[in-house]
């Protein structure tokens, strides 16, 4: 995994070591995308209802989901691995979920809790729930239940395999490529990845499904 980290890692040779990675915000353009389309939807099938669950706000938080990744990456000091992971595990949650799409009501609650879970599973050393739940404006008990909740949502599916975190890299950098032509990458994958509505693949075969989609 460790070159693919450098691949999707840094936002360039020479940036600090400070700097976002690349993966933020290839992570938060195509977050933002589903959030829109499934909000779109949800307000044309249930005039802006549908199924609650404990990761829903009552309202859309103020922060955008860029700016979120960000102070997540800034004060959580995960690897960048670890947000591919979180992408992973969010996309597993959409396919076990299916009545819980990712909204601009729910997305902030399920980043922190996939990017906290999958610091635990990758990093040798990460911050507590505490922690994590002050990082993401919220409190240490809603962060415990919030992460018992998620880990039931994925079946307790943590283990992600070389092969799985190498084509959702891809994915990310695809996606990233349909809005951002300066993104160094084949462009033949590019035209052959499916739309925003649907990212998430099997995990024996790479076969697209239609799941973190309205």
């Amino acid at each position: 995994m460790a070159a693919l980290d450098l691949e999707i890692g840094s936002s360039s040779s020479s940036s600090s070591s400070s700097m976002p990675p690349k993966v933020i915000r290839f992570l938060s353009c195509l977050l933002q995308r589903v959030a829109d389309s499934n909000d779109v939807m949800m307000t044309q099938l249930c005039g802006g209802g549908g199924s609650m669950s404990i990761f829903h706000g009552l309202s859309r938080p103020n922060i955008s989901i860029h700016s979120y990744l960000e102070r997540i990456f800034k004060y959580a000091n995960c690897s960048p691995s670890c947000f591919v992971v979180a992408y992973v595990y969010l996309d597993r949650f959409a396919q076990k979920q299916p009545s819980i799409p990712i909204s601009s009501l729910n997305v902030h609650r399920l980043l922190i809790t996939s990017v906290l879970v999958s610091a635990k599973f990758m990093d040798d050393i990460y911050y507590n729930n505490a922690y994590y739940a002050k990082v993401g404006g919220i409190s240490r008990e809603e962060m415990n239940l919030l992460e018992v909740d998620f880990l039931f949502g994925i079946g307790f599916e943590l283990n992600v395999t070389p092969t799985t975190f190498h084509t959702y890299c891809s994915h990310l950098q695809a996606q990233m490529a349909l809005v951002d032509p300066t993104v160094e990458m084949d462009m033949a994958a590019a035209r052959s990845s499916l739309s925003v509505h649907h990212c998430c693949y099997n995990e024996d075969d790479s076969t697209h499904h239609q799941q973190l989609a309205v």
